[in-house]
């Protein structure tokens, strides 16, 4: 994702707005994916959205206060990404009562959706460039209670870094210029993202040009003074509602675009969810991670449950990374088949993550790996098997962003949020400067677009099925590492790698988020990055065990913390997916 050649002045103050500064003069802050030190830290994708959560932390604001803001910063920089357009998961250790909280601010189908909203959208691109795919956003009212329930700051002030960044702009580098040369046909068709993101020719803004997004500062002023009611009702929330109901082509544009239903009522109505997060122990530790309508949660718990069987430490690496992946699989069929929104459906939690259960699927691992998908079990008593689902969350790789943050007193932050794909569903509300989500092609959909039957199945007031898994790993009660990725359906097998790595492999944290990655889930092909099939070590006895591989891709960028003792913390990113992330610590040493 982008990397911000703004100044680290943009945040340098939580209140000023301070004036832009020649584009000539930019130059990109440094960039360090691992940070040792004491007093608080964070890791995020992007060096200004890290070192506006450091400010924040400096000024006396805790682990959510910091994220909030940080959050707001990467809605500007991350646009294609995350936002405000769009929802997600946020995951906190509360060092007041030593629990694990978790909020659902994933987006919701309008009320009016049915299991035929996309009927007659074979292709994906015709999903998701619609006003069908927008669930009503979730993030404002995520940062607002997360504010309320565990910060210090007022919205006001957690924005502020955010405003400024807005308002002074950054700069295009590589990453960004290919994001949006790939998605360039779509912007064009919509006068307000490309008035943002293009020239006037319709190509990409060049490597080095600076943008500024004064709409979006404005709107983030509107909420800083007005609250998040000010998303949810009035003129802003009127404009949302027009921007996907009348999608708001250029002239002359041959693109069909299927007008959406959402309503004012939707949007009114929207609310955060705190869920009762998944629990599941592993080498002596707590692993928490988030409930449905995610399944990052369940998906790694299982896995965990079932690769505990297994003494991976002591295993060849090649056959400890079989039963990783072997694990995985099992997994996702279990995941596509029992998880979805548990106000629709009577998700077996209990039964998903039992020791018994887990108990029943390990001998499943065997010699060979299946030519393909695997049935799912049965972790309930007596009801039969729900309908298989095939939806393309299991497989598809959407963009979003993840960041860490803890503070001095220990309260923790793990926190994914996004608009699905890389730039969301196209569409930029006019006059307020953020995309629109895409998140509702979460759903199962069939091949001519209808949602069939089973647990991920699209119905009005729903959300659909996540794969984010923002994790917390207690020892004794006390955090002991936080871990998140973006990556769609990866999001899951990139988590449960890095804890396998750390907590088997004995790897450091930033070797085991840097480490290549390989993701099975319940597919025929496994998709591996260049670098592990580069280490014949590894693939060449998988593939004698028939482990085929897809073609090479980039898995993940993940963040991460972990608590050293005494104090002590060690913040990681990427050193190279992506670009390369960014940690900070509050004091080194």
């Amino acid at each position: 994702m982008p990397r911000n050649l703004v100044t680290l002045a943009v945040v340098a103050a939580l209140f000023a707005l301070p004036a832009a500064a020649p584009a000539q003069n930019r130059r990109a802050p440094a960039k360090q994916p691992t940070a040792v030190g004491t007093g608080g830290a964070a890791a995020t994708v992007d060096p200004v959205a890290t070192r506006a959560a450091i400010d924040v932390l400096r000024r006396g604001g805790n682990a959510i206060d910091a994220a909030v803001a940080a959050a707001g910063v990467l809605g500007v920089v991350e646009p294609y990404s995350c936002g405000i357009g769009g929802g997600g998961f946020m995951t906190i250790y509360s060092a007041r009562d030593h629990v694990v909280h978790t909020i659902d601010s994933r987006e919701t189908a309008p009320a009016a959706m049915t299991p035929t909203a996309f009927t007659g959208l074979s292709r994906f691109e015709a999903q998701r460039v619609s006003g069908m795919s927008v669930g009503v956003p979730g993030t404002v009212r995520a940062w607002e209670t997360a504010l309320r329930e565990f910060g210090t700051l007022t919205l006001r002030r957690a924005l502020q870094p955010g405003i400024a960044t807005a308002r002074r702009g950054f700069v295009v580098d590589p990453t960004f210029f290919g994001q949006t040369d790939a998605a360039k046909a779509i912007f064009g068709d919509f006068p307000a993202t490309a008035a943002i993101y293009l020239d006037r020719d319709g190509t990409p803004r060049d490597v080095g040009t600076v943008i500024r997004n004064r709409a979006l500062a404005r709107t983030y002023a509107l909420l800083a003074r007005d609250g998040a009611d000010a998303f949810y009702h009035g003129r802003l929330a009127r404009a949302i509602v027009n921007t996907v109901r009348r999608p708001p082509l250029r002239t002359g544009s041959t693109r069909a675009v299927r007008p959406g239903v959402m309503s004012l009522s939707d949007l009114a109505r929207y609310h955060t969810v705190d869920r009762v997060p998944t629990s599941v122990g592993y080498r002596g530790l707590s692993v928490i991670g988030m409930g449905p309508p995610s399944s990052g949660g369940a998906t790694v718990g299982e896995a965990l449950n079932i690769l505990e069987r297994f003494p991976l430490g002591q295993l060849p690496r090649a056959d400890a990374m079989y039963d990783y992946l072997e694990a995985s699989r099992l997994a996702f069929a279990d995941r596509g088949t029992w998880l979805g929104d548990s106000s629709f459906f009577n998700v077996p939690l209990r039964g998903l993550l039992s020791d018994s259960f887990a108990a029943e699927r390990a001998p499943l691992i065997g010699p060979q790996a299946p030519a393909g998908a695997v049935p799912a079990g049965n972790p309930t008593d007596n009801a039969p098997a729900a309908p298989a689902d095939t939806s393309a969350s299991a497989t598809r790789v959407g963009s979003t962003t993840n960041m860490t943050v803890t503070d001095r007193a220990g309260n923790v932050v793990e926190y994914t949020f996004t608009i699905e794909q890389t730039g969301g569903n196209g569409m930029v509300v006019p006059h307020y400067g953020f995309l629109l989500n895409n998140e509702l092609t979460d759903f199962n959909l069939g091949s001519d677009g209808t949602s069939p039957r089973g647990a991920n199945q699209l119905a009005g007031k729903k959300r659909p099925r996540s794969s984010i898994a923002p994790t917390i790993v207690l020892r004794n009660k006390r955090p002991f590492l936080a871990v998140g990725s973006p990556g769609g359906a990866t999001i899951i097998t990139t988590v449960l790698q890095i804890l396998v790595n750390r907590l088997d492999f004995g790897m450091t944290l930033p070797q085991a988020i840097a480490a290549p990655r390989a993701s099975q889930r319940n597919a025929s092909t496994t998709d591996v990055e260049q670098a592990f099939l580069a280490d014949g070590a590894i693939a060449g006895p998988l593939a004698a065990r028939g482990e085929k591989y897809a073609a090479p891709a980039e898995i993940g960028a993940a963040t991460g913390i972990e608590f050293l003792g005494n104090g002590r913390l060690q913040a990681a990113a990427e050193p190279v997916r992506r670009g390369g992330g960014s940690a900070m610590v509050v004091r080194r040493g």
